[in-house]
């Protein structure tokens, strides 16, 4: 298990030099980085109007039963 820490800290730093001193690779890190974080805003948005449809949905049905 030590070792395998131990090479992943050493993957890491050799990565992010790799990634320092490369003009390419740092641009291409930056693009998936911001594709990255647009996927993730697509999902959280489409997340939360399925949510805010669903609680809508289930308002009218909720206060149908308390007014009974």
């Amino acid at each position: 298990m030590e070792k395998f820490i131990i090479g992943l800290t050493v993957g890491m730093a050799a990565g992010a030099l790799l990634v320092a001193n490369n003009c390419k690779l740092r641009n291409l890190v930056k693009k998936n980085q911001e594709d990255l974080m647009e996927k993730a805003e697509n999902y959280i948005d489409a997340k939360l109007e399925q949510l805010e449809k669903g609680g809508k949905e289930k308002k009218p049905a909720q206060n149908a039963k308390t007014s009974e």
